[in-house]
């Protein structure tokens, strides 16, 4: 078992990711949202804790229930910073590296009657000068500690202002056609030992001050996927639908094995 996984399993470098990948962290490979579901999907991995639209696009996995990167309110790690009012803006620049930021944004716009064009950008050493930018995870949560001028339409709110419902960010997507035996226990176990842990996590993360990291980790993020998540799932894929012309899937649940 051990030799089989090993390296097998994708995560991100993010601190939201870090109690998932508790005791697991040498089978696991870190890489930003984009790279780890392009590895995923080209089969280079048996699962990867990666943005929900990742599955909802992509009719090749299944979702290990009972695990995710969700928010009920205010997520802080995704947020539009903008200095003029929204209405106002005419291009909102993009972290590409989160597809589920990406579309959760496009939903919220739709929500508002807002139709800004969305381009890509990766300089964040220049983000503070831009106009209109959507920011996400360890650099969006740096930006917030940083002198800006820009008001702050945290995503995580919106949705839960829109809908009454959590957002689910993230999952961990298991390929169905590369499914392990031992793998769903071994990533939910990680998930029980990383929030036993959670304190010692807090403590010894290396980015960002201790506060911060408190705040983030015991406020604005949770890591159960229970109905209420799944009904948030449910009413994102009803509003991607409207605003993509792509396919999205039904999301299938599956419990350890």
């Amino acid at each position: 078992m051990e030799g089989a996984m090993d390296k097998r399993i994708g995560s991100v470098p993010y601190l939201n990711s870090a109690p998932l990948t508790c005791g697991i962290e040498s089978k696991t490979e870190f890489l930003l949202p984009s790279c780890l579901a392009k590895r995923l999907r080209a089969g280079g991995l048996d699962a990867g804790l990666v943005s929900i639209t990742e599955v909802l696009f992509n009719n090749l996995y299944d979702i290990l229930d009972g695990v995710a990167v969700a928010s009920d309110g205010p997520v802080k790690s995704v947020f539009v910073a903008h200095k003029k009012p929204l209405e106002q803006v005419k291009v909102i620049h993009c972290d590409t590296a989160s597809l589920s930021s990406v579309n959760l944004l496009k939903v919220t716009l739709a929500k508002r009657g807002l139709s800004p064009r969305l381009e890509s950008f990766g300089d964040y050493d220049r983000a503070a000068e831009r106009d209109a930018m959507m920011l996400i995870g360890n650099p969006g949560l740096e930006f917030l500690r940083s002198p800006h001028a820009h008001q702050i339409l945290d995503l995580g709110q919106a949705w839960r202002e829109d809908t009454g419902l959590p957002f689910v960010f993230a999952v961990w997507a298991i390929r169905r056609d590369q499914r392990l035996p031992g793998l769903g226990q071994t990533l939910l176990q990680a998930k029980r030992d990383g929030l036993a842990k959670l304190d010692e996590i807090i403590a010894s993360y290396p980015e960002f001050d201790a506060e911060l990291r408190a705040a983030y980790l015991r406020e604005h993020i949770h890591y159960d996927l229970g109905e209420r998540e799944k009904e948030g799932i449910a009413r994102f894929v009803e509003q991607l639908r409207a605003v993509t012309g792509e396919t999205v899937f039904e999301p299938n649940y599956i419990a350890g094995f």
